[in-house]
């Protein structure tokens, strides 16, 4: 139509001048919230660093997952991710960074004196016992030998008897192992009976993660193991006596933990379990102060007060 109005064309440059900084803006916001979540702006409540790791014995590993864990992720806001094996495994770990972590609890301070030191990576300064557990003979009571220690029998003829399946850990990876070897080798001096050095050999090796659940399923009819995985996992046991091994449970800051605050706040947070009965109902005897081995002042600040060191 002739007194139509034409449709009024923009100049090249003012036509592509909006999309062109709705472009920019997007770009801005885009590296602003980069930015953010680098800086430790997640949403996740844990420092922005990701969830604290943890390496521990792999005879807390109920402990941990169950309750230490969760327990921690509630109160605190921050992650937890556990790892668990025997301590000289996870020490191995470690050393070998096949696993980059923050916390090491260990049943063992061998374990740690391994990561000591330039030569061995310089990975512990510091660490803190903090708990003790004894060694104990698990059973399962649907055995005919489960039956006979239940019923008193004494734990080194019943282990010695033909057929009898008997579990335990490798005393070159685990604490444990080597703990049980010490046991067998004490109870033959003490009751005159050096067969019963001979029987360690005998008895399968297993994964220390592995134990508890092939007894459970029936697969052995005893095994030796911590208090602490007898309690929580609900097998019967008896104790060593006349012998008696006990492992003391460490833990520590490894010097080159990536997530270093939510590090100290699970330390604090499992020693404040100390306090209470989470510890003790699982089977383990806290030791109140921790005691520190190592520098106080390679100690951080944070947790200083938590496992006993004084200010440097």
């Amino acid at each position: 139509m002739a007194g139509a109005r034409r449709a009024r064309r923009m100049p090249p440059a003012q036509r592509h001048a909006t999309p062109v900084r709705a472009f920019a803006l997007l770009a801005v916001l885009c590296l602003a919230a980069c930015a953010l979540s680098a800086c430790g702006g997640g949403g996740d409540g844990s420092s922005g660093n990701g969830p604290v790791a943890v390496i521990y014995a792999g005879s807390l590993a109920k402990l941990m997952e169950d309750d230490i864990g969760p327990a921690f992720e509630k109160a605190t806001g921050d992650g937890f991710q556990g790892f668990g094996g025997g301590s000289g495994e996870d020490a191995k770990q470690i050393k070998g960074r096949v696993r980059r972590v923050d916390v090491f609890v260990s049943a063992s301070p061998e374990a740690d004196t391994e990561l000591e030191g330039a030569g061995n990576g310089g990975w512990v300064s510091w660490y803190s016992t903090f708990a003790t557990t004894p060694l104990v003979l698990g059973y399962d009571p649907r055995s005919r030998f489960g039956r006979e220690l239940a019923d008193g029998e004494p734990w080194y003829e019943v282990i010695a008897q033909p057929g009898i399946r008997v579990g335990r850990t490798d005393p070159k990876l685990d604490p444990k192992g080597a703990l049980t070897v010490q046991a067998l080798e004490q109870a033959a001096t003490k009751l005159h009976d050096p067969a019963l050095v001979k029987l360690e050999g005998s008895f399968p090796v297993f994964p220390e993660t592995d134990l508890v659940g092939r007894l459970q399923a029936g697969q052995l009819d005893a095994g030796f193991f911590y208090a602490i995985e007898a309690d929580v996992a609900h097998i019967p046991s008896v104790s060593l006596a006349p012998v008696s091994k006990t492992a003391a449970y460490t833990l520590t800051i490894l010097d080159h933990a990536p997530h270093r605050a939510g590090a100290e706040a699970f330390v604090r947070y499992l020693l404040a379990a100390s306090d209470t009965s989470t510890l003790t109902r699982n089977g383990l005897t806290p030791i109140s102060p921790p005691k520190l081995t190592g520098a106080g002042a390679s100690v951080p600040v944070g947790v200083r007060s938590a496992i006993g060191a004084t200010s440097p």
